[in-house]
């Protein structure tokens, strides 16, 4: 039989190596949170095409999140997954134009150029369908393009289960940047270069109860200027007006407090509907009050 000493010597050793396990496991950590972005967005996309080939979406949703926020320009592939998890999700438009980005920026060579186009035009048949069973009175059908309707509910909470956000509010900023983000305004649009983010890009975020938007400007020079506009929501029309010019190949939306252009985006009419709905609900959901839920 042990004697207490002993006990107590090769308690205190056990305690001395569980910490030091803990110590090593935080060091780990913290290293890999100290990753450089580029090896940071690697990891990631190599975690999110695990999980989508695996079909863990939550998990593919968690990571594709994580990808979301940073502001580092995103390799092809982000959007050809992203399109993936979100016809998953049942978000038609948004699949597609995930799926859209992707061959705009990887072109024929990209390794799931063809299943985009497949999945392309399924979502198009899809789509097609949905409006048919509409115009027959078919009740249980589906809502053209899969408009989300934040205001609806249910359609609300996939988003929210989608980006991981714990309120409405979060939901809709990541979503709404997610929406910007694919519909950069470029100079060149003929060649979009995958090392190279769009000319003019934007940034919104929620503070104090105002929305804050950034937009970046690359110089044709490569500096980048940074411009700030808070845009208090109290007073103003919760749905902006937006058009296209196909003549200078750009789309604009209005700020809603002056009529003035608030947002420079790629021309796609799609793309900048679903921007201007998106913006709407966030601004009427911060009109409602402070509990963003």
């Amino acid at each position: 039989m042990l004697s207490p000493r002993i006990l107590s010597l090769a308690g205190g050793r056990s305690l001395m190596v569980g910490l030091a396990m803990v110590a090593s496991l935080a060091t780990v950590s913290a290293h890999g949170q100290s990753l450089a972005p580029e090896h940071e967005i690697r990891r990631l996309m190599l975690a999110t095409e695990e999980a989508v080939a695996a079909e863990r979406w939550g998990e593919a949703s968690e990571y594709l999140n994580r990808l979301q926020k940073m502001e580092t320009e995103k390799p092809a592939d982000y959007f050809y997954y992203r399109g993936r998890a979100m016809l998953q999700a049942g978000h038609l438009n948004e699949a597609r134009a995930a799926l859209e980005a992707y061959v705009s920026r990887a072109g024929v060579d990209g390794q799931h150029y063809q299943h985009s186009l497949k999945l392309i035009t399924d979502i198009e048949k899809e789509n097609r369908a949905n409006v048919r069973a509409l115009a027959n009175g078919n009740g249980e059908a589906k809502e053209p393009v899969a408009i989300i309707e934040p205001a609806g509910g249910q359609e609300l909470k996939s988003l929210r289960q989608l980006y991981l956000a714990d309120s409405d509010r979060e939901a809709l900023t990541i979503h709404l940047n997610a929406l910007l983000e694919t519909a950069g305004w470029r100079r060149d649009k003929t060649v979009v270069r995958l090392d190279r983010p769009a000319d003019i890009r934007y940034r919104v975020s929620v503070a104090n109860g105002n929305l804050n938007i950034q937009e970046i400007t690359r110089n044709t020079d490569d500096t980048t200027v940074r411009k700030s506009v808070s845009l208090p929501v109290f007073g103003v029309n919760p749905q902006p007006r937006w058009d296209c010019e196909p003549a200078v190949g750009a789309c604009w939306i209005y700020d809603p407090r002056d009529g003035s252009r608030l947002f420079q985006l790629a021309q796609s009419r799609n793309q900048v509907n679903e921007i201007a709905l998106t913006l709407g609900r966030l601004i009427r959901n911060l009109q409602q009050g402070s509990s963003g839920s």
